[in-house]
């Protein structure tokens, strides 16, 4: 079974999605669905079928490092603006495989002894290990998005930060990591949308932030922040990867799709016994009578 048993794809996302030479934020319509020819119906359907495989994909990984000696790991680094559907992406697509074989970061402000060490110290101890997936919920791309927009760095410290980036993410790359970094792209209108829902149902006020509306105003200086970023930083090493997310069920898909094309490449193996299993077989069946 591959990555194209979810048979509404008709390319593949890891191009279709890929921000490449020439890419422009502007011009990508956030209800988009780039790759897949199917409703939200076939959505539900794909994705279904999609996690039972992508479960044994995390699972494979995992035992090819636990159970032999493969150094592969997978790293998804997910940024958007609020509201644009990074915990559906960690719930309904993440958390369908075991969680033992994932390492979830959820970067916030940093703290105070963070602050006190270079902006990619915090990243590197949050780094995936041999034989597990690793999600980034926001990550080192704060540090030249927000700092760019609210001037918390300087112009020739954000272009340092850039070249740190790539050069990091370059040597995360040999040591074998497959690094997925997904920008959900969401619309001014529909972010609005979902913060009023927000507001309007008392199960979801837990979720608001009246400062998100403080960063609605800064929506244009995001958007360049955010192609500056992809003009930077999408190498051939780690591309960027950006999903119109206006449709919740299609960024979900799609993300999915991403991970698994991912670990198709890697086609983790189960790793051979390291014991003699005919006479482990014969032990086994003496104890039981």
């Amino acid at each position: 079974m591959t990555a194209k048993s979810q048979v509404k794809w008709t390319d593949d996302a890891l191009t279709a999605l890929r921000a490449g030479e020439g890419f422009r934020l502007a011009d990508l319509d956030p209800r988009a669905t780039p790759g897949y020819t199917g409703d939200k119906k076939d959505g539900a359907v794909d994705l279904a079928a999609g996690l039972a495989q992508l479960a044994e994909y995390q699972e494979r990984l995992y035992a090819a490092s636990h159970g032999g000696d493969a150094d592969d790991r997978v790293l998804l680094v997910l940024q958007a603006m609020d509201s644009a559907g990074k915990g559906g992406i960690v719930r309904h697509v993440v958390g369908g495989v075991d969680p033992q074989g994932i390492e979830l970061a959820a970067f916030k402000a940093p703290t105070p002894a963070e602050l006190a060490h270079d902006f990619l110290w915090r990243i590197e101890k949050r780094v995936p290990r041999a034989g597990y997936i690793g999600v980034f919920d926001r990550s080192h791309y704060e540090d030249v998005l927000i700092g760019r927009v609210r001037g918390l760095a300087s112009a020739e410290e954000i272009e340092r930060r850039y070249d740190a980036i790539n050069a990091f993410e370059a040597r995360l790359v040999e040591q074998g990591t497959r690094i997925v970094k997904v920008m959900l792209h969401i619309s001014y209108d529909e972010q609005g949308e979902r913060l009023m829902e927000r507001l309007e149902r008392p199960d979801k006020h837990w979720k608001y932030n009246p400062g998100d509306v403080d960063e609605r105003a800064h929506w244009p200086a995001y958007q360049e922040a955010y192609q500056a970023v992809f003009d930077r930083t999408s190498t051939e090493a780690a591309p960027w990867y950006v999903v119109p997310a206006n449709r919740k069920w299609y960024a979900r898909l799609a993300v999915q799709e991403l991970l698994l094309e991912t670990l198709e490449g890697i086609d983790p193996q189960w790793p051979d016994a390291d014991f003699d299993v005919a006479a482990e077989k014969e032990r086994l069946r003496a104890t039981m009578g």
